[in-house]
């Protein structure tokens, strides 16, 4: 149906190195299902780079005390060195700050400006008298209206995670000078997205029922709740500068120059085809993704793309869910993280094994959790045990009984013949996991292959027959290498620096796709390489020094955190009195829309019922937390969130992890009981 494949990853952000969580969620998955498309001969560009703007770099830079190009050059160079050495096959791994893209990204807005696709707007934003400039939600600092602690972000609090908006915090500050900001109006240009609703809903909601459900629902619910217009522009000196006139000191919002880099990425790649690429019917665009990105991929970007009018829109966005680590959400901020370049420094030679683990684990559908134990137990107990094991078996028998070359097939028996015809059905599962972006479903597939040259010889054991029927033995090794052949190919997507291995060992180059499902890939007299270990064992004190780190991290976190959150200053006791804590009973909770951290909670006071938002929806499910009496600072002036009135606080406890829990009565209280 397509004459070519552009395939997309999602750019990651220049402040950090690539950890775990950006591998299993976007990276493998998108390597795995290019290489498989080029396998098949399919004519393939697959698209990567670094996004590279936006206020969190300006401040990293502010922090270290150096300019945000010196930023994102060191990470930019770290986050592209540590996919190479992990064999994702970019075509090209660019950056958002390259020429190509500054020219892309302005030319794009100023088609949009120039057709009257933007709508302006002025609006009053915080701003720095003394450091003359507005300022963005992250250089607004202040105390959190839902934890108390200091220096929380005009846009979240890093210590309980709640979703703020500048004029939620308490006591706002500048970042830059430290003074207290005034408010001012500034003009911005907005994407009005409401315009494209009826196009999306019946480009997503009935074009494409296909999509992933996670990716379906969270459209759905998007497109449910109605669209609005959204800024592109922003008053920040770092990024690309708004095309027109009247806009010094703008540039462009970066959600909405990063997924243009796809398109610069690939204009930079072929700067004489790029539009073939971008603008044929016969292109498949697919874009990796993690879930907190779904809404930019499949609403936003294509909203865009529509009202552009010259570019294809993505065919499928296949979103995964979250990873944690050792039962934890993972976080950059707090340095609970598997880092890439660390992990391929301290386990040498092990690409693999971080590859099949994080694709054997993926979060495809829900959330899910990566420890160091299942790491070693699926290394061990499947790619040495099974994967390795079958493959070394069938070389070393073959060396003994054969000096390593291929031996005669001959007379096959029922069961030969019964093993020969899985092997065709392995291919379709396969191809069908695959092709509908299930690559763990795929992966286990690609090992039953392995599993079932185990067994076959198990069952027929070879070495046993040999003194009295080499015949035998001749064709339950040709059939055994066969299938190693076989390995080669299905197996390439997922395990590469493994699959090198063994076509050395075989002596052969990569079958074609083809060819997969057959036994007829190795000719008889095909002299083999001499066999070796395709993994080795990983033993407990290596996962031990793991795990080690770890714990040290946890130390130096906890530390960190008696460091930032000092005792406050002392208080009068009729400070204390102005505060009305109450025992009550939450009757009703449930998410809030478009956001990952909120929950909307209806209590009962014992006086009245209301509402309080509240950024715990991290640690709680809504079921968990409805019917629970829990404590709440009931004389809050409220506040405004997400839209919905917030009145009142509930009070939670704090670890130096960040863990969050409630505060509970230790046994039934009437509701409205005081606390004091």
């Amino acid at each position: 149906m397509y004459k070519r494949y552009l395939i997309t990853s999602a750019l990651p952000y220049a402040n950090g190195p690539v950890h775990i969580g950006h591998l299993a969620g976007v990276y493998i998955p998108a390597d795995i299902y290019s290489r498989y498309l080029r396998l098949k001969g399919c004519d393939v560009v697959f698209i990567g780079g670094s996004d590279e703007h936006g206020v969190p770099i300006t401040l990293k830079a502010k922090e270290s005390g150096v300019s945000p190009q010196d930023v994102v050059d060191k990470y930019h160079n770290l986050m592209k060195d540590s996919f190479r050495r992990l064999g994702i096959t970019f075509d090209i791994y660019s950056r958002t700050t390259s020429p190509v893209h500054h020219e892309t990204a302005a030319a794009f807005f100023k088609k949009l400006y120039d057709d009257g696709k933007f709508i302006e707007q002025t609006s009053e934003q915080f701003y720095d008298e003394e450091a003359n400039q507005f300022l963005a939600d992250r250089y607004i600092t202040g105390v959190c209206p839902r934890c108390a602690c200091e220096g929380a972000y005009g846009d979240q609090c890093e210590k309980c995670g709640s979703t703020l908006s500048p004029n939620e915090l308490i006591n706002p500050k500048s970042a830059i000078s430290g003074s207290v900001p005034v408010l001012r109006e500034t003009l911005h240009w907005y994407l009005p997205l409401d315009r494209y609703q009826d196009f999306l809903e019946d480009w997503i909601l009935n074009g494409h029922k296909e999509w992933k459900t996670n990716v379906y629902g969270q459209c759905k619910s998007w497109l449910d709740q109605g669209l609005q217009p959204r800024a592109v522009s922003r008053d920040l000196s770092w990024g690309v500068p708004v095309p027109v006139e009247g806009a010094e000191g703008k540039v462009l919002y970066v959600w909405f120059d990063a997924p243009i880099g796809y398109i610069s990425n690939t204009k930079e790649l072929l700067p004489d085809s790029w539009e073939l690429w971008w603008k044929d019917s016969e292109t498949r665009l697919v874009h990796f993704i993690g879930k907190d990105n779904i809404v930019f991929h499949c609403i936003v970007f294509p909203a865009m793309l529509k009202a552009h009018g010259d570019f294809i829109l993505p065919d499928n966005v296949p979103a995964n869910e979250f990873l944690n680590l050792e039962g934890r959400k993972l976080s950059t901020t707090r340095n609970w993280a598997i880092w890439l370049h660390e992990y391929l420094d301290e386990l040498p030679d092990k690409e693999d094994v971080l590859r099949y683990v994080l694709c054997a684990n993926a979060p495809e559908t829900k959330d899910n959790d990566f420890t160091w134990k299942d790491f070693q137990t699926r290394n061990n107990s499947e790619l040495v045990a099974i994967l390795g094991n079958f493959v070394n078996r069938a070389m070393v028998l073959t060396q003994k009984y054969f000096e390593g070359k291929v031996p005669k097939i001959n007379d096959l028996a029922d069961y030969d013949k019964a093993v020969i015809a899985e092997l065709p059905e392995i291919r379709k599962e396969f191809e069908h996991a695959i092709e509908t972006f299930r690559f763990r479903e795929a992966l286990k597939k690609a090992m039953d292959l392995s599993r079932l040259g185990n067994k076959y010889l198990a069952d027929t054991e070879p070495w046993k027959i040999a003194k009295t029927d080499m015949n035998r033995v001749a064709t339950i090794l040709n059939l055994s290498l066969q299938i190693c052949a076989n390995l080669c190919i299905i197996l390439e997507p997922f395990l590469p620096f493994s699959m090198i291995k063994l076509r050395k060992m075989l002596a052969i180059e990569t079958p074609a796709w083809d060819k997969l499902g057959e036994v007829n890939l190795l000719t008889e007299g095909h002299q083999l390489s001499a066999p070796e270990l395709l993994f080795e064992k990983i033993e407990d004190g290596v996962i031990e020094k793991q795990i080690n780190k770890l714990r040290a991290k946890e130390k130096a976190n906890a530390a960190a955190a008696s460091d930032v959150a000092p005792r406050k200053e002392t208080i009068q006791f009729d400070d204390f009195g102005k505060t009305d804590i109450r025992v009550v009973k939450v009757v009703a909770a449930e998410r809030v829309p478009k956001t990952d951290k909120l929950l909307k909670l209806t209590i009962d006071t014992g006086i009245d019922t209301r509402t309080i938002v509240s950024g715990i929806a991290e640690f709680y499910k809504p079921e968990d937390i409805t019917g629970k009496q829990v404590c709440v600072l009931i004389n809050l002036a409220a506040r405004k969130i997400k839209g919905i009135e917030s009145q009142g606080m509930i009070l939670m406890a704090r670890n130096s992890s960040g863990k969050m829990c409630l505060l509970q009565p230790s046994e039934t209280m009437d509701n409205g009981s005081e606390i004091g």
